[in-house]
């Protein structure tokens, strides 16, 4: 009988340990860092992140100098800054700012996360500038130690087009380039993943950090197969529009080995059936709801 209730517990103890395994397996990303809690792709947005225990999820662009910033947009973006002064923008201002003709003093001055945002109502106010992706991951990184809590997961952003090269950031080489000297020089390499809407930084960065995952991000109307068919290798996450999805897409990408990470899910009933189609995570504006 003893040895009965053992075995009993021994099975019990492994299922649990499965199941956990399971649950951390799922990849929850905070999109921008979670900009419905916090202001979009700031040290705070990532702090919250961190808590949350959540993927950071950011995007990169760069000043004038060739330095890699954290920030979607490559203008100063009016819907939610305000100069240093505290006065708004109007969009024919902010068209004219374009972060790559900028230094990063003047882009530091403006502050993107006092102003009322009204995409994001219930959005965190305060006081925050555009970071340099180098001091972003020094904070996050102490401030994960600190708390005792895991060190950070990245899901980065190559925010690159054909017709912004050496317009609106470095060609796809040197963005590479820069951004990887960043990110192994503070070691997280292991702790990163670089995605893209633009095949040929993927490329390049399988290419030159073969064993660094790479997502494959896509928002249109082809097939699986056709979106594949653009890089020269297999990606390690397919990452479409959540709209996208079906289970026929999921199952053929895990046949493949891919794993499937659709984005931004917000509303928790799209949330609920997103996860019945047995992803293996998800980006979201409110990553506490994941």
């Amino acid at each position: 009988m003893k040895q009965l209730v053992i075995i009993i517990l021994f099975i019990l103890s492994a299922s649990t340990v499965s199941s956990l395994h399971a649950q951390a397996a799922f990849d929850k990303e905070g999109h921008r860092g979670g900009r419905g809690l916090m202001p979009e792709n700031t040290i705070s947005s990532m702090k919250k992140a961190v808590e949350l225990g959540v993927t950071l999820e950011m995007d990169i662009s760069f000043t004038k100098e060739k330095l890699p910033i954290v920030s979607h947009d490559q203008y100063i973006n009016p819907a939610f800054t305000l100069k240093a002064n505290g006065d708004s923008l109007t969009r024919q201002e902010a068209s004219a700012l374009r972060l790559y003709n900028l230094s990063y003093t003047e882009i530091k001055s403006f502050d993107v996360g006092s102003k009322f945002y009204k995409q994001f109502p219930h959005q965190q106010k305060i006081k925050e500038h555009i970071p340099l992706l180098s001091v972003l991951i020094d904070s996050v990184e102490a401030y994960a130690w600190a708390k005792h809590l895991p060190a950070p997961h990245y899901n980065i952003e190559t925010k690159t087009s054909p017709d912004g090269d050496d317009i609106k950031h470095p060609a796809p080489q040197e963005f590479v380039d820069r951004l990887m000297a960043v990110l192994s020089a503070k070691g997280i390499l292991k702790r990163v993943i670089i995605q893209s809407f633009d095949p040929r930084t993927l490329e390049i960065v399988h290419r030159q950090y073969p064993t660094v995952a790479t997502a494959w991000l896509v928002s249109n109307q082809k097939d699986l197969k056709t979106n594949l068919s653009a890089l020269t290798f297999k990606p390690t996450i397919y990452s479409p529009d959540y709209k996208m999805l079906n289970k026929q897409m999921v199952d053929d990408c895990h046949l493949l080995g891919i794993k499937v990470i659709p984005w931004t899910v917000n509303d928790p009933k799209d949330i609920q059936a997103v996860k019945a189609l047995d992803v293996d995570g998800m980006i979201s504006d409110y990553p506490d709801r994941l």
